[in-house]
């Protein structure tokens, strides 16, 4: 379509509540969005300056528009959800994560039967679920056959052929795992009062249960059935252990879905926790891919519809880490304080452990997938324009005044590039002056790197504070490479960044990763810079210590060194020794030095 007609468009959508969604020229749908007002929304993307590049492309990409109108935001939630769903469309979040999951039937029949299916068939059975492990199922399936005598087979029980004795009880009657309701030995109304206990369990409720359970052994014990009453300890023992073993929060909350977010750069990741009757019966974390560096808040809402369609919640109040907008059908709450705020923190903590996971086995399966998204996330979090492939970092080392060296690491991609680190000697600066040699240093690398036409990083990191990050700002002055290079300084106290012509600094999150590469670089600068010093040092001392005897020069130094590897060894070393190596005259002075 022609630019006018989509100008036309823009102008004629409505002020409601809708969905909206681009096509290209093609006719291939691009996008998919929700809006409280259409035409603020959609006008917003081509009258708006975008600095994300795949939204700008996104724009230009655009040849039509088409909306739905809703009653109301909580429709425009599912209607967006399900279309993305459907047509999948470029530039929306993909949502990781289309497996069946089990779930526990309550079949739909006479003497219903209870199992386990990934196939929801609308019969009109009950299911249970869908539960994230199969484990779980078969747990929960193992209470049910041992507290309750249920039938496997899949006889048609009608009433007709059960008069009839089409049916006779077979090894599972004989065994005691079942009561012969094929042959009328069980009433359809005893059967369904465990099928109603079922239910109860299966929602988390174990208190009818267990209260009916203590009922009977209290009737066994009186009518000194004792054994029958020994039977019903043992399942209510089953029972309460199985409810120990399920994390119990607080019987006063019931009925709630907890979801939290924790994101980086490229993906984000959902949890979801499901309290029944005050104990968690289900938690799961949704991962998703980001297109357009959605929000947190719009990548929630999109999360939270998709998992409450996909495991069929029906809670009327969600607890989350920050306001969200659901519709008036659901209560949103923002824990602060008390067993609603812990359980919020369990959910976040969750969220974290599975990214943590996954970023683990991204880094062994694939690494380059890792270093993108770590680039991504340091330009982001520092400002860059562009990803840090080349970093380098510069550390001054001089102690008490002595010797006074500079260490350049480097790292590519995230990683140390020992190859490329480098040693400085100070040659114009007289004394210890930290600001000085750091100015020396900068010059020196880059004047180099450019005579040696050799590719220049996009971030230096000065180890020190605001004077020597303008220190080093002077040689890229001097080098006019001011503004083709980012730098920043990290003061060591409190892990403080400063940039140039910014008098406030920025504080990274402790545990984030960039901060962490960055601690990795300027402690990697530290260690190489004190290795060389520590070596220039020793062999200065060393040298020193065989100048100081008479009628040793140099010459005869370089030699005894070349021999006896150390000073030491010089010292411990036989005249005849000596001699071999330095001649008669030469051996007797070091000989006689050393054993005085």
């Amino acid at each position: 379509m022609s630019k006018p007609t989509l100008e036309i468009q823009l102008k004629t959508l409505p002020n409601e509540p809708g969905v909206y969604q681009y096509f290209d020229a093609d006719g291939i749908i691009l996008y998919v969005g929700k809006a409280k007002n259409l035409k603020k929304r959609v006008s917003s993307y081509f009258t708006k300056q975008h600095d994300y590049g795949k939204t700008k492309v996104l724009v230009k990409k655009i040849a039509s528009i088409k909306h739905i109108v809703v009653n109301s935001e909580t429709d425009a939630l599912l209607l967006e959800n399900n279309l993305i769903k459907k047509h999948q469309p470029r530039y929306n979040v993909l949502l990781k994560d289309d497996k069946s999951y089990p779930w526990i039937c309550i079949k739909n029949e006479r003497f219903p039967r209870v199992f386990s299916t990934r196939r929801v068939i609308k019969d009109g059975s009950e299911y249970f679920g869908p539960y994230t492990s199969m484990k779980t199922v078969t747990t929960l399936l193992d209470l049910i056959k041992g507290l309750f005598k249920l039938r496997t087979c899949n006889y048609d029980l009608s009433e007709t052929k059960i008069d009839s004795g089409k049916y006779k009880v077979c090894l599972e009657y004989h065994l005691g795992n079942c009561k012969g309701p094929c042959e009328g030995l069980q009433t359809l109304e005893d059967y369904n009062e465990g099928i109603n206990a079922i239910r109860d369990i299966l929602k988390g409720n174990f208190k009818d249960s267990l209260i009916q359970f203590k009922q009977q052994m209290v009737h066994f014990s009186k009518s000194m059935q004792f054994e029958d009453a020994q039977v019903i300890k043992e399942k209510i023992e089953v029972l309460e252990n199985y409810q120990a073993k399920s994390t119990i929060v607080n019987p006063k909350i019931s009925n709630v879905d907890v979801f939290s977010i924790v994101s980086d750069e490229s993906y984000a990741y959902v949890n979801f926790l499901q309290l029944s009757f005050g104990s968690i019966i289900r938690s799961h974390t949704l991962e998703i891919k980001k297109k357009l560096q959605e929000s947190d808040k719009d990548l929630l809402e999109i999360a939270i519809v998709e998992l409450r369609q996909r495991f069929h919640s029906k809670s009327k109040e969600i607890y989350v880490p920050f306001k969200i907008n659901l519709g008036k059908k659901v209560k949103v709450s923002v824990p602060q304080l008390g067993d609603k705020k812990h359980i919020l923190d369990l959910s976040i903590r969750n969220a974290k452990y599975h990214r943590l996971e996954q970023l683990k086995q991204v880094k062994i399966v694939d690494p380059d997938r890792h270093a993108n998204r770590i680039m991504a996330q340091m330009k982001s979090d520092l400002r860059l324009k562009e990803e840090p492939r080349h970093i380098e970092c510069f550390d001054n080392s001089n102690i008490q005044g002595t010797h006074p060296v500079a260490a350049c690491v480097v790292f590519k991609n995230g990683k140390p590039s020992k190859k490329d680190y480098r040693h400085f000697n100070i040659k114009t600066v007289e004394g210890p002056d930290d600001f000085a040699s750091m100015e020396e240093v900068v010059y020196r690398r880059y004047k180099r790197m450019l005579d040696e036409k050799q590719s220049l990083p996009q971030l230096i990191i000065i180890d020190g504070g605001k004077g020597q990050l303008s220190s080093a700002l002077k040689s890229l002055d001097a080098l006019q490479l001011r503004k083709k290079i980012a730098i920043i300084g990290i003061a060591k106290r409190l892990e403080e960044l400063f940039y140039p012509d910014d008098p406030i600094p920025l504080y990274l999150d402790k545990k984030s990763e960039t901060l962490k590469i960055i601690q990795q670089l300027r402690n990697e600068a530290h260690r190489f810079g004190i290795e060389h010093h520590r070596n220039k040092r020793s062999k200065s001392a060393l040298n020193t210590e065989l100048e100081t005897i008479p009628g040793i020069g140099e010459k005869t130094i370089v030699e005894l060194l070349k021999e006896f590897k150390s000073v030491k060894r010089i010292a411990n070393a036989k005249l005849d020794e000596l001699e071999d190596v330095v001649g008669a005259s030469r051996a007797n002075k070091i000989y006689n030095y050393y054993h005085k």
